[in-house]
């Protein structure tokens, strides 16, 4: 778990595979001082087992075993057991690996005995070596919802089953308003020196972790007491690199731009960071009170991953 001196540690915000991709980068920079609060609205039941698309993509990114090329799964993986679920006419239309349904499997029978999703989630990134500490925003069950010109669809049948395809009208994350924060990331942030916002989905990667009210007011309390929040644009040049980020966030009114994205986080974050392509916004940004950074934020390999981190917390050192 986190260690719980204050100003000792790095909290990252994050989901998807942005947010895996800067989470790397801060864990090459300063290993097992960083810790990951994961959206967990992706989470849904295949095959009777707990399948955890974010936190799995943190994690086989911080273990160094993702799926270089798409970014989530595992590298080398291969789909056996999805070929027969297939014959046996299950609905194939979120395939699981082998090595990635060892996990879930594993997972739903730890939980299945009685212990915690954190304790698990913990116990999975122990064996797999990841030095940094990966927490699920809670514990509790919470779903995103989208609400299409087919009604509301859970997330995954939107993002996988559909592929982003229907127009996004509202975002709903059923459980929220009643779950509580999951052991240790209430902590983490209050013992945190810094926390970066990853440059993630912001309305249903980071909204879902924003939703829940414990976290949102020890992120409150940090800003309150001078903890730099460094949010970072997954929107380059008003496109998202990966994901329906910047359709969603046009369809529900906002600027689909890194300005778009800052006014989101503007009551919450201290300064932003974004892509040298979109300089000519910093004034804007910088008009809604945020500190602004301007860089180059396409992780394209390890290195670019590990110096956007470095450049983060620079900057969120300097007063």
């Amino acid at each position: 778990m986190p260690d719980p001196t204050p100003g000792s540690g790095v909290v990252a915000l994050a989901g998807g595979v942005g947010g895996a991709k800067l989470a790397h980068g801060l864990q090459a920079q300063i290993g097992e001082r960083l810790t990951v609060v994961v959206n967990t609205g992706d989470d849904l039941e295949r095959h009777g087992l707990l399948v955890m698309p974010d936190h799995d993509t943190v994690m086989y990114t911080l273990a160094g075993i993702a799926n270089r090329e798409l970014g989530w799964g595992i590298e080398g993986e291969t789909f056996a057991a999805a070929g027969m679920l297939e014959r046996y006419g299950e609905p194939m239309w979120f395939r699981l690996g082998d090595r990635d349904l060892a996990t879930h499997v594993t997972r739903t029978a730890r939980l299945r005995s009685g212990a915690g999703l954190t304790d698990v989630c913990l116990g999975l990134q122990r064996s797999l070596g990841v030095p940094a500490t990966i927490l699920p925003m809670s514990d509790d069950p919470i779903r995103t919802d989208v609400r299409t010109d087919d009604g509301w669809l859970e997330f995954q049948d939107y993002f996988v089953g559909r592929h982003q395809e229907p127009e996004v009208h509202e975002v709903r994350f059923r459980g929220a308003e009643s779950a509580t924060a999951a052991p240790g990331v209430v902590d983490a942030i209050d013992a945190a020196a810094t926390i970066v916002i990853a440059p993630s989905n912001p309305i249903v990667s980071v909204g879902p972790i924003l939703a829940v009210t414990e976290i949102l007011a020890a992120l409150d309390r940090a800003r309150g007491r001078g903890v730099r929040i460094v949010a970072v644009s997954g929107i380059v040049g008003g496109r998202a690199l990966k994901g329906p980020a910047d359709r969603m966030l046009a369809s529900l009114g906002h600027e689909s731009s890194a300005l778009g994205v800052a006014r989101i986080y503007a009551d919450l974050a201290t300064d932003f960071v974004l892509d040298d392509i979109d300089a000519d916004l910093a004034p804007a940004i910088g008009a809604l009170g945020l500190r602004t950074h301007v860089t180059d934020t396409i992780m394209s390999h390890d290195a670019a991953r590990a110096r956007l981190a470095a450049e983060c917390l620079a900057w969120a050192a300097e007063r």
